[in-house]
């Protein structure tokens, strides 16, 4: 209860009041294990994506229109003001689909949605390692249960959720390391709700960029909102149940209770995994299968006559696109995925390329994949797959999995997470990387992120 007023409680006050109240000692050793790992992910990768022509677009934009700032541009020399190093970060961080997301899935990009607008903030204001921490967990905790409560609809009708739950979860880590109180922080989030943003049709007919910046977005706005709240800029408490608010308007299923339960029990923040390929997430388990299969009978793509993948309703509405037209609507593609995986080293970034989209033997195995969906398969684990494949001397070998390294149930070890690091971090020199993984994996200790060397 409001006892304010006697009113029930908003859910938007309820979630600034939690996010308000936590502390770093509040937080279990092993979320902020979780925490860290997710924070070094988000920082390789978005150091990966900064050196790719969509996000040269956004950076360059970012330098023109800023003034002088404090905040790094990872994977650059750039220091530009906060919004526009969350909006190049948070670009950088989506780039190549690589970032981190949750599992069970629920449309939230933990890492990119959080990190950029975070970082930002916390180095214009010199915020502590813990502090930058504890805001980054609460913004964790919230951005899930929004996309949790939201059953991960939006996409059902068209838009694309991380570009739309984004903005809730940067407006609580960067309104908490500005110190926003709970009114001031309930603020932030209703201002949040009039910045989502994000369509899916770069599925389904190209202009992928767009996809990337859908991140960025999300980052700047949660940035916006926390800022023009902490200058007493209002938005509506009722944001998220109100007759137009974001569950009413953006959402074809809801489960509103799901939006504040388990504070302080429920830790979501152990449901990050980390992407272990740079393609979309429903592809993940069908390429795990196929490097499973090519190590236990020694086979390529040459060998393969077809391929039957079975998994969720969303790999076969979604990402049945056997023709892609480009490097985006490749890495969204599961049968493109799977058939380059059978050719290339699919944990490379690098071999995801216009050059794969035009290789030809990779294009005529995609044509060879057909998408199935099995309600009974996925109930329990939404990226369950079952394959089946066919080679041309008549051998069938059907292969069932559910994880692929850096899921929940099989996080990535600390060496897996260096060397994911390592590979996708290449546009800076070895010794600054390694300096980079060196100071956030100890960031609690850290006093000051602005003192933190980014080149």
């Amino acid at each position: 209860m409001n006892t304010a007023t006697g009113q029930e409680m908003m859910a938007a006050q309820i979630l600034a009041t939690y996010a308000t109240s936590l502390k770093y000692e509040d937080i279990p050793a092993e979320v902020i294990m979780r925490a860290k790992a997710c924070i070094l992910d988000t920082i390789a990768v978005s150091s990966f994506g900064a050196s790719l022509p969509w996000c040269r677009i956004v950076n360059d934009y970012a330098l023109r229109n800023s003034a002088a700032g404090k905040a790094s541009v990872l994977g650059t020399k750039l220091k530009v003001a906060a919004p526009f190093a969350a909006l190049a970060n948070g670009a950088a961080g989506h780039a190549f689909e690589m970032d981190s997301l949750v599992q069970p899935g629920v449309g939230a990009h933990i890492g990119t949605s959080l990190l950029a607008p975070g970082l930002a903030i916390a180095q214009e204001i010199g915020a502590s390692g813990r502090d930058f921490l504890t805001a980054f967990v609460a913004g964790s905790e919230i951005l899930y249960r929004v996309g949790d409560a939201s059953r991960h609809s939006p996409e059902k009708v068209g838009f694309h959720s991380p570009g739309l739950t984004g903005v809730f979860g940067g407006a609580i880590t960067a309104g908490l390391l500005m110190k926003l109180d709970t009114a001031r922080l309930t603020h932030a989030l209703g201002i949040g709700g009039s910045l989502c943003s994000g369509l899916l049709e770069f599925s389904k007919s190209g202009g992928g960029m767009v996809k990337r910046l859908h991140l960025g977005r999300a980052a700047e706005g949660g940035l916006m909102a926390a800022s023009l709240a902490r200058e007493g800029f209002t938005g509506p408490a009722a944001v998220f149940e109100g007759k137009f608010g974001f569950f009413n308007v953006f959402c074809d299923e809801v489960d509103p209770p799901r939006l504040t339960a388990g504070f302080n029990s429920t830790w979501h923040s152990m449901k990050i995994m980390m992407k272990r390929y740079p393609c979309h997430i429903t592809a993940h388990v069908p390429v795990t299968a196929v490097l499973e299969i090519k190590a236990a009978h020694g086979i390529s793509g040459d060998d393969v006559e077809s391929i039957s993948v079975t998994g969720s309703e969303k790999m076969v509405s979604h990402h049945n696109i056997p023709e892609p037209q480009d490097i985006t609507m490749a890495q969204y593609s599961t049968p493109f995925c799977v058939a380059l995986a059978f050719y290339k080293e699919p944990r490379d970034p690098k071999e995801f390329s216009d050059a794969a989209i035009a290789d030809t033997k990779i294009r005529a195995l995609c044509r060879k994949v057909t998408l199935a969906a099995d309600k009974e398969l996925t109930k329990e684990n939404s990226l369950a797959t079952r394959m089946v494949v066919t080679l041309k001397n008549g051998k069938v070998i059907t292969h069932e999995t559910s994880v692929f390294p850096g899921m929940p149930k099989r996080p990535l070890t600390d060496a897996e997470l260096r060397e994911k690091f390592d590979r996708v971090v290449t546009g800076i020199p070895a010794a600054t990387a390694a300096r980079l993984f060196e100071q956030f994996a100890a960031l609690e200790t850290v006093k000051d992120v602005a003192a933190l060397q980014f080149d």
